[in-house]
């Protein structure tokens, strides 16, 4: 007789009776401490025993949260674990049958613990020595899982290890908790939870996820091959992933086919015909999280950075964050997609990501706010060649960058200011070629200031004595300087800002600017969707809306949530808006807007802007229900600009084209006009309303 003969006939009647004594206590429901031999510390045993109350709280898995365009199309994903929970009708018939064949066949017939197999694993284990192994039903699975999950989202790492640790008092716990949740849930309130938590892999959490990463499918469709593939996963998933161990994952199917055909579940001659199916790398859907991954990565992250602002989601940032990482929020943008991608086609047909110049349009409707078209000339998000981190359309704190002059767009600013005093289109000016204003005197928010030594010149070649209307139809700076210098500089910079316009400098807001006459001119640093916003003001008839791009937001119970507000306020009358519109209107007709102008009949207006050396043009303009800007500037940190230079009768390398230099010219007919007419298909055709006479010519009341 061998040594190991011998061991196991003295072990044998000690196996015996630690199996009835085992047995006695899971029948008894776990209500007495187990006494673990063969090297497990009973001590230990009775300690997990006893320590662990009966109620296991189960809380809602994490889901992942989808972010879509206006169409419906999905444009990005928010997640830390990638799951999407479905029910068990929505899960096939073939893959219940898959996982209970091959993880638990004796599911539906067996309480909380499955007695036969769980002895069967003891006797085996003890008998070898080792701390018992197997033996665990899709109950006791579920609860790991729900365990493992807690410890992970608590970022406790001994916890963790705990509820991973493979000691009998780890399994003593489960079991207790696995008792309890077999009184609350049915068989299949349990295997849906259970479907919806398992780890399959490849980052795929629970089945919908997994059916979608591996096959390009739904839970719903999943074929015998597939579901067999998938059931096999959960026990080592990264060992029979078959995305990087297709041999083994396809091996793995196979014996899950073959037990469910042992079982009697399938015909052996469906499943032999199923192993012959091959894995096909095709169809493999990679669902990467956050906005890098996006096909438009900046209107994500404008939407995630809005969101995460966002008090119905929380009342902290974190808070804010697990919600819209977890919670399965489904997100719809007011992203026009048809519009953004003529935008960027226009942007790409004038300059490639890698070129020294930055090219942006953004899209406002007057009104409401929404934000249809944010594009960028450096549309990928990352530090390599031609990518970027900067949302140009943006202000700083929504990822944006220093800001751009705006040249002069901000004479809307000063005209609107003139119009709210009563001062009518028809005011004349004396614009010589050149002023000087060096100690004249002028009104801040403040009291009394002097303008220091200051030289205009106008730069379009129209000069002297002339009204507001041919002074905004040819962009003529001295007349713009000596108006807002009549009407008031606090006067234009309040009106300014409220219309929405904001510095990108934080050491320098817009209110700062009351004592620079350069004002007018389109000096300070700002955003081109606070431009848009602005304008959108005057098209509105004087509200003025926050632009927004989430629409609406619904939890993972399809219930509403409230989207971030637009704050939409009357700001300015609308005889004021009204006056402006009927201004800029002339430009797009008849002056330096005009080859902006689109084909469509319907009334526009905009403005043309331009900064010194030609360094950034603009065109700001819109229609009673779109307005767009759009704006080239040169990269300042690029050569050859880093030390000046500007656009005009530059040729862009990457493309060929020869940049005039012009707001209406570049800006507008290269990028705001292909832009304006994506836009415009299929919005109703409307009217501007007409000034009153006493804005216009200054006659009537």
């Amino acid at each position: 007789m061998t040594s190991s003969d011998r061991s196991t006939r003295i072990r044998a009647p000690f196996l015996f009776l630690l199996v009835s004594v085992v047995a006695g206590c899971l029948v008894a429901g776990l209500a007495l401490p187990v006494v673990a031999a063969a090297g497990v510390g009973a001590q230990t045993a009775s300690q997990g025993a006893s320590s662990i109350g009966m109620d296991l709280t189960t809380p809602d898995q994490p889901q992942r949260s989808t972010l879509l365009a206006a169409n419906g199309d999905v444009i990005g994903y928010f997640y830390t674990q990638n799951r999407v929970y479905v029910s068990l009708d929505k899960i096939a018939p073939v893959m219940q049958q898959a996982i209970i064949a091959i993880e638990d066949d004796r599911f539906y017939s067996h309480g909380a613990i499955d007695l036969k197999g769980t002895l069967r694993a003891l006797v085996t284990d003890l008998t070898s020595g080792e701390t018992a192994q197997g033996g665990s039903t899709l109950t006791q699975q579920y609860v790991k899982q729900v365990l493992v999950n807690e410890a992970a989202a608590s970022g406790d790492a001994s916890a963790v290890r705990e509820a991973t640790a493979d000691t009998l008092s780890r399994k003593i716990t489960e079991a207790r908790y696995a008792i309890s949740i077999e009184h609350k849930l049915t068989k299949n309130q349990i295997l849906e939870r259970y479907l919806n938590i398992a780890y399959f892999g490849d980052g795929a959490y629970g089945v919908q996820a997994a059916a979608e990463h591996y096959f390009g499918t739904t839970a719903a469709k999943l074929t015998l091959p597939q579901a067999a593939m998938l059931a096999g996963l959960v026990q080592s998933p990264d060992a029979y992933d078959p995305v990087t161990h297709q041999q083994a994952g396809i091996n793995r199917r196979n014996e899950v086919l073959a037990r469910m055909a042992e079982l009697g579940v399938v015909r052996q001659a469906k499943a032999t015909t199923a192993e012959q199916a091959g894995f096909d790398q095709d169809h493999v859907v990679s669902v990467r999280s956050g906005c890098a991954a996006s096909p438009y990565p900046f209107v994500c992250d404008y939407a995630r950075r809005s969101l995460l602002q966002d008090a119905s989601l929380g009342s902290s940032q974190a808070q804010r964050e697990r919600t819209l990482d977890q919670g399965g929020l489904t997100i719809r943008t007011t992203l026009d997609e048809s519009a953004q991608k003529a935008a960027q086609k226009a942007l790409d047909t004038i300059m490639g990501p890698s070129d020294p110049v930055i090219g942006v349009t953004d899209v406002v409707e007057p009104g409401t706010g929404k934000i249809t078209v944010m594009a960028q000339s450096r549309p990928e998000m990352g530090s390599g060649d031609g990518q970027t981190y900067y949302n140009y359309s943006a202000s700083a704190d929504m990822g944006g960058s220093q800001g751009f002059q705006a040249g002069s767009t901000f004479k809307a600013f000063t005209a609107a200011a003139a119009f709210e005093q009563g001062i009518p289109m028809s005011h004349q000016i004396n614009a010589a070629a050149a002023v000087t204003y060096t100690g004249q005197k002028f009104q801040t928010c403040n009291g009394s200031s002097t303008v220091g030594d200051w030289t205009v010149h106008n730069s379009t070649g129209v000069n002297g004595t002339m009204d507001m209307t041919k002074a905004a139809e040819y962009s003529v700076n001295n007349y713009f300087v000596k108006l807002e210098l009549q009407v008031g500089m606090c006067n234009v910079v309040q009106m300014a800002q409220r219309l929405g316009v904001q510095s990108n400098t934080s050491d320098a807001p817009i209110s700062s600017y009351d004592d620079a006459p350069s004002f007018t001119l389109g000096t300070p640093e700002v955003s081109p969707l606070s431009m848009a916003g602005a304008y959108a003001t005057f098209a509105a008839g004087g509200v003025h809306c926050t632009p927004v791009i989430v629409d609406k937001i619904t939890d993972s119970s399809g219930s509403a949530l409230s989207a971030p507000d637009a704050q939409c306020t009357q700001v300015i009358q609308p005889d004021i808006a009204n006056a402006v519109n009927d201004l800029l209107s002339h430009v797009i007709d008849d002056g330096t807007g005009s080859p902006a102008r689109t084909t469509d009949p319907r009334p526009e207006a905009g403005k043309t802007g331009t900064i010194d050396s030609n360094a950034a043009v603009w065109f700001n303009g819109y229609t009673p229900n779109a307005e767009a800007v759009s704006m080239i500037s040169v990269d300042n940190t690029r050569k050859p600009f880093r030390h000046g230079g500007g656009l005009k009768y530059y040729t862009v390398p990457s493309t060929g084209v020869t940049l005039g230099g012009t707001g209406g010219g570049d800006a507008g007919h290269d990028l705001w006009r292909p832009t304006m007419q994506a836009v415009l298909k299929g919005l109703p055709s409307e009217s501007f309303d007409q000034p009153p006479a006493r804005l216009v010519d200054g006659s009537g009341s």
